[in-house]
């Protein structure tokens, strides 16, 4: 969200979403504690946020198990034999299929995510234009670099089981889709800390799963978006309706040529009878519109395909558009990736690919841009935009998957370019009852904007409240801390979140000096053409992100009131600065996070501090004395102090600033 959001550690902007929704074919079935004989079907998915700094954070997931509220032992739903490495960097938002598999039917509480922690099993790799001054563009973290929080077994077997407890009860009916989301929220300050010691050294960079795992609700499959799935050609229908693909990974990290990892799951696609599937033969260089596979099926023997699909309401899966080539490498190499440049005088985007290389990509007036919009899929099957011109539609961070005309040229031409994700993000201002302004820089300053967002139309169906289920319209928001508190039209007392969003979003902290204001700073979604914006794109929702403030060192220590903490920070080298107040929560399940970060000898401890018990308000207090390095991130408030999400003190090696 922040320009500088990697100063003495990662504060990666992105998160993974284990999805379980419902889908319509049954290719495994759990072990562990049965409930009864009777099973639902359910689709293992992962998602994630963005991120500016890496191009590539791959995790291996090696099993999901859910656990039954009447007891006994836990269902295990996902447990592959060889785990592909996902990359959380290309979901951003998106859902990946893994496996679809038979869950008992009954209710479930929670869940355990388990995680491979062996050196090697998570790989970090630079972005090509990345923030953080401790990462060089295209850099890809040594493994001897990479500490991963809360491993444990043996060498060579090394996991992190990650817990869960859900909202409320998730339960599963016969014959029926359900759908549970696992989010691991990217974003969390403490999901990966850089420590960059002063003097010099290596950059240390661990990685802690277990703080931003929650759960987050999921009411309605068909607004997901997918991202596109790989596979290879199995079989057509006899009515020439749908397809059987058998699922394909992708090798993580990249190579070159790309390979396949095949699974021994299938999926079955329809084509979509009614808007029409696009098919682009990749061989042939030709494309056209199929209402079923009746025409293009018997070409299909031995081909990959690359596939855009949307759920429908009976958790089938929907082909929009279809990529056929008989090489793997052919439908994978089209730039998938997030917008590094916009560069509207040369008429190209770049693209940042999965190895942190950034892609030149030429637009021209035949090139379709294409905003992926499942729920609509009449919208979602056609170009909102052709041309050059489209480009100052687009800006740094959307999320695009790019089909080329050759893949062998140079440099390569956009055929379609799918927006999968439109992300504004920045410093809040300006903010009215209509729209409100976000202001974005980065390290580079040529990919800055200024960007004025429309509210969507209040009678704009916006998704359904996450506590209670019930449908929303209108413009929605949240803070960063409270995912499931949301700010809407539906249980606004004051009638308007608009009119509560205008007023929280006005505070700011002055740190004077060279420093000076920090502002609250959001991010947005965006969709194109709503009633607001019939040509443009709108805001559906903001979150309030926790803005990280500059490396600080405690000017007056700790004092508690009441159940909130405070103390008072400056910024080292900054003449003419002045002392802010950060407020830290001590109330249980509201409580500011506080870690102590320690170096010694190469090696980083990251200790959590409970806020919510005295021991822990005694440690924090011992520790919070003048002059301690400490790196806050929190909300700026209307009365200038800053309301802590999470809070970093440092021993032992200090940081760099």
């Amino acid at each position: 969200m922040n320009s500088k959001l990697t100063r003495v550690f990662a504060a990666s902007l992105g998160a993974l979403l284990l999805l379980v929704a419902g889908c319509g074919s049954n290719s495994g079935s759990p072990s562990g504690g049965s409930l009864n004989n009777q099973t639902g079907q359910m689709a293992m998915m992962v998602s994630d946020d963005p991120v500016n700094d890496w191009s590539e954070i791959g995790i291996k997931v090696l099993s999901i198990s859910l656990t039954p509220q009447s007891g006994g032992s836990p269902v295990v739903v996902f447990n592959p034999a060889t785990p592909p490495t996902v990359n959380l960097v290309e979901l951003d938002q998106l859902a990946d299929i893994l496996d679809t598999v038979s869950v008992p039917v009954g209710a479930y509480t929670g869940a355990t995510v388990t995680v491979s922690a062996n050196p090697g099993d998570v790989t970090l790799i630079a972005s090509s234009n990345p923030d953080s001054p401790a990462l060089t563009p295209g850099e890809v973290v040594n493994s001897s670099q990479i500490e991963i929080v809360g491993a444990t077994g043996t060498a060579g077997n090394l996991t992190v089981p990650l817990g869960v407890t859900f909202v409320s009860p998730v339960t599963v009916t016969a014959g029926q889709n359900g759908g549970i989301d696992f989010e691991f929220n990217l974003a969390h300050p403490a999901f990966i800390v850089a420590h960059a010691p002063v003097g010099g050294g290596s950059t240390i960079w661990a990685v802690n799963f277990k703080p931003a795992l929650r759960h987050h609700p999921i009411f309605d499959i068909t607004r997901l978006v997918l991202r596109h799935l790989y596979g290879a050609f199995v079989s057509v229908s006899s009515d020439n309706a749908s397809i059987t693909v058998n699922r394909v990974f992708p090798v993580e990290p990249p190579t070159n040529p790309e390979t396949d990892i095949a699974s021994s799951k299938n999926l079955t696609i329809l084509a979509d009878s009614t808007n029409g599937t696009l098919f682009y033969d990749m061989d042939a260089h030709t494309h056209s519109t199929i209402m079923n596979f009746s025409s293009v099926g018997s070409t299909l023997t031995g081909k990959f395909l690359r596939i855009a699909a949307r759920y429908q309401s009976d958790g089938t899966l929907v082909a929009v558009r279809i990529w056929a080539s008989s090489s793997f490498n052919i439908v994978w190499i089209s730039p998938e990736g997030h917008v590094r440049h916009v560069l509207t005088s040369s008429n190209q985007l770049v693209v940042d690919n999965e190895a942190g290389r950034p892609v030149t990509i030429d637009v021209d007036n035949n090139t379709q841009f294409f905003f992926r919009a499942p729920s609509n899929p009449s919208v979602d099957a056609k170009p909102f935009c052709i041309g050059t011109a489209c480009l100052g539609d687009l800006v740094r961070g959307f999320k695009v998957h790019v089909t080329v005309d050759d893949p062998l040229a140079v440099p390569l031409a956009a055929q379609t370019v799918d927006i999968e994700i439109a992300r504004f993000d920045g410093a809040i201002s300006s903010v009215g009852m209509n729209n409100f302004t976000y202001t974005r820089v980065f390290t580079d300053t040529t990919d800055n904007y200024t960007r004025v967002l429309p509210y969507i139309s209040n009678s704009t169906p916006n998704g359904h409240d996450p506590l209670n289920g019930k449908q929303i319209t209108g413009f929605k928001w949240w803070n960063f801390a409270f995912p499931t508190i949301v700010d809407s039209n539906l249980n606004n007392t004051s009638g308007s979140s608009i009119g509560d969003f205008v007023s929280t979003a006005g505070g700011s902290a002055n740190f004077g000096g060279t420093v000076g204001k920090m502002l609250v700073v959001g991010g947005s979604y965006a969709i194109w053409g709503d009633a607001a914006a019939t040509n443009g794109w709108s805001a559906p929702w903001t979150v309030l992100a926790p803005t990280p403030a500059p490396l600080a060192t405690v000017a007056t220590g700790w004092i508690l009131n009441g159940n909130t903490g405070s103390f008072a920070i400056v910024i080292p080298n900054n003449p003419g600065g002045l002392p802010v107040t950060v407020d830290a929560s001590t109330v249980s399940g509201s409580a500011t996070l506080v870690y102590q970060v320690d170096r010694s000898n190469g090696i980083i401890t990251v200790s959590p501090i409970d806020l919510t018990t005295s021991a822990g308000q005694n440690v924090v207090k011992t520790n919070l004395t003048s002059g301690t390095p400490v790196k806050v991130f929190g909300v700026p408030q209307t009365d200038g102090s800053i309301k802590a999400y999470v809070f970093f003190y440092f021993t032992g090696t200090m940081p760099a600033s």
